[in-house]
C-alpha cells in the first residue's frame, strides 16, 4: 500500500496544484482547467474525480482539498455514501464473478483513499452513518485477499484509537471546565491562599514557557482540519435540504483552544493584580516578560500573545506606580513584534522565519511553530468571506479551496510536532486548573492596589466592593 507522505510535502509553495490530473483533459467531464490547474467543476464531477479507477488515483493535494471543502456543500456522510456507491458501481466489487485482476488493481487504491480519509479527517467517522459505509466498503475489499484484510484491520484500529483519544480529551476538558471557580470565591473562603501564586509553583520563566508549549501543542493536536471550515459553514444556495449543516457544527477542539488563550490572558492578569505589595507586582510583570520572551524564542506565538494581552488588560495597564518599577525595554521589544499595525506585519515576518526554521530543523525543538491562533482563524474567515463558494454557472470555485487547503495544511504540519520538553505535572495542573479572577474581580484588585484616579473609577470601585465583597 502506498504510504501517506507528510503534510509539508503536500503543497509546494510555487506549484502546489500543477500537473495533478494525469488522466484528465482540459474542460472535460464537468471540470474546468487552466494551465493544467483545476479551477472549478460541478459537485458531481468533483466527486467522480475523487474516486480511483484502475489507471487513476487522485493526487493527495486534491483529496485533502476536496474532503476539506466539500462539507460546505454536503454532509461528509452524504459524500461517503456517494463515494461508496461509485466505487462499487465502477469497480464491480459487488459482483462475485467480477474480473479478479481488475479488482486486484483497484482494491489497494480504494483502500488508500479510505486510509487517507480516516487518517486526515478521523472525526468525520464519529457519525455512525460514516462508520457504517466505511465498514461496508472495507468489508467488500477485505473479502478479496488476506493482504487487504490486514490493511483494512490496521486502518480500522488506527481510526478507533484516534476517536477514543478524542473522547478522552473531551472528558478532560469537561472535567476542567466543571471544577473551575472564580479566584475571588476561593480567596473569600481561604484568605491565606492569596500567598500561593505561580512563583511558588515555578520560579523559572524558561520552565514555565516550556510547560505552556506542552499545553499549546497538546490542544493544537486535537483540532481537526475540518473545524476551520465547519466554523464558517452556511447554507449552500443550491441545496434544497431544509436542515442546515451549521446546526451541527463540530468545532469543540477549536473552541477549547480559543478558551485556553483567554484563560492564559486572565491568569497572567490575575497573578499580576493579586499581590498586595507594589514590588511583588513589579516582579510578576518582569517574570511574565521573561516567560513571553522565551515563548518567542521557542516559536510559541500563541502563548506569547496571550501573555501580552493579559499585561495589556486595563486592570493591569492602569497600575502606573507598579509599571514605574519595571524595566520595560524587553516588553517594548515583544510588543513591537506583535504590533497589530500593517496587518501584524512584524509577527507575520517572525512566523515565516519560524516556519522556515521548522522546514530545515534537525531537532524537535527547532520544529515548533505555534501560530497566534485567533489571527489564523481570522485569515481563514476572510479568505472564506472574500470569495464565493460557487461561480455564476453553478460550478464549485475550486481556486478558492486550493488556497484554503494550503493555509490549513500548513497548520496540519505544525500541529503534528511532538513537544521535546519534559512534562511537569505540578506546573501543568496549576496552569490548567488554578482559579483566575473575572474581569470585575481584576478591576477590584487593581483599585485596591492603586486607588481610583477619577470619579468614574471611584464609582466603579464602590460598586465592585459592594457587589463582590458586600462592603460599602
Amino acid at each position: 500500500m502506498p504510504q501517506t507522505p507528510p503534510f509539508s510535502a503536500m503543497f509546494d509553495s510555487s506549484s502546489y496544484n500543477r500537473n495533478l490530473y494525469q488522466s484528465a483533459e482540459d474542460s472535460c467531464g464537468g471540470l474546468c482547467y487552466h494551465d493544467n490547474n483545476l479551477l472549478s467543476g460541478s459537485l458531481e464531477a468533483l466527486i467522480q474525480h475523487l474516486v480511483p479507477s484502475v489507471d487513476y488515483y487522485p493526487d493527495r493535494t486534491y483529496i485533502f482539498t476536496f474532503l476539506l471543502s466539500s462539507r460546505l456543500f454536503m454532509h461528509p456522510y452524504e459524500l461517503m455514501a456517494k463515494v461508496c456507491h461509485l466505487c462499487v458501481e465502477h469497480q464491480r466489487l459487488s459482483e462475485p464473478d467480477g474480473d479478479k485482476s481488475q479488482i486486484r488493481k483497484i482494491a489497494p487504491k480504494i483502500l488508500q483513499l479510505l486510509t487517507e480519509w480516516t487518517e486526515t479527517f478521523p472525526y468525520d467517522f464519529r457519525d455512525e452513518r460514516m462508520m457504517r459505509n466505511l465498514k461496508d466498503l472495507a468489508h467488500q475489499i477485505a473479502s478479496g485477499e488476506e493482504t487487504y484484510r490486514k490493511n483494512v484491520q490496521q486502518m480500522m484500529q488506527c481510526l478507533i484509537r484516534k476517536l477514543a483519544a478524542l473522547s478522552q480529551y473531551e472528558e478532560i476538558l469537561a472535567k476542567i471546565s466543571s471544577t473551575s471557580t472564580d479566584r475571588l470565591t476561593v480567596l473569600k473562603a481561604k484568605p491565606q491562599s492569596i500567598q500561593r501564586g505561580v512563583l511558588t509553583i515555578c520560579s523559572d520563566p524558561y520552565t514555565l514557557a516550556q510547560q505552556l508549549t506542552h499545553i499549546e501543542l497538546e490542544r493544537l493536536n486535537y483540532i481537526g482540519p475540518e473545524e476551520f471550515v465547519q466554523a464558517f459553514v452556511q447554507k449552500d444556495p443550491l441545496d434544497n435540504d431544509k436542515s442546515c449543516y451549521s446546526e451541527r457544527k463540530k468545532t469543540r477542539s477549536l473552541e477549547a483552544y480559543v478558551e485556553w488563550f483567554n484563560r492564559l490572558s486572565y491568569l497572567v492578569a490575575t497573578e499580576i493584580c493579586m499581590p498586595v505589595k507594589k514590588k511583588h507586582r513589579a516582579r510578576m510583570i518582569e517574570y511574565f516578560i521573561d516567560v513571553a520572551r522565551e515563548c518567542f524564542n521557542i516559536g510559541n506565538f500563541n502563548s506569547l500573545m496571550a501573555i501580552i494581552s493579559g499585561m495589556n488588560m486595563s486592570p493591569v495597564s492602569r497600575l502606573k506606580k507598579t509599571w514605574a518599577k519595571v524595566k520595560t525595554a524587553k516588553f517594548d521589544v515583544l510588543e513591537h513584534q506583535m504590533d497589530p499595525s500593517s496587518n501584524f506585519y512584524n509577527y507575520r515576518t517572525a512566523l515565516r522565519g519560524a516556519a522556515q526554521r521548522s522546514l530545515t530543523a534537525h531537532s524537535s525543538r527547532e520544529k515548533i511553530v505555534i501560530p497566534f491562533f485567533s489571527l489564523l482563524i481570522k485569515d481563514i474567515y476572510f479568505l472564506n468571506e472574500g470569495c464565493a463558494n460557487r461561480l455564476p454557472n453553478g460550478h464549485v470555485n475550486f481556486e478558492k479551496f486550493w488556497e484554503l487547503a494550503k493555509q490549513v495544511s500548513e497548520f496540519m504540519t505544525w500541529k503534528q510536532v511532538e513537544c521535546p520538553f519534559e512534562r511537569d505535572r505540578k506546573i501543568l495542573q496549576y496552569l490548567l486548573t488554578v482559579p483566575v479572577f473575572s474581569e470585575d474581580a481584576l478591576y477590584l484588585a487593581s483599585y485596591e492596589s492603586e486607588g481610583p484616579e477619577n470619579h468614574i473609577e471611584k464609582d466603579r470601585w464602590k460598586s465592585l466592593r459592594s457587589s463582590l465583597l458586600g462592603r460599602v
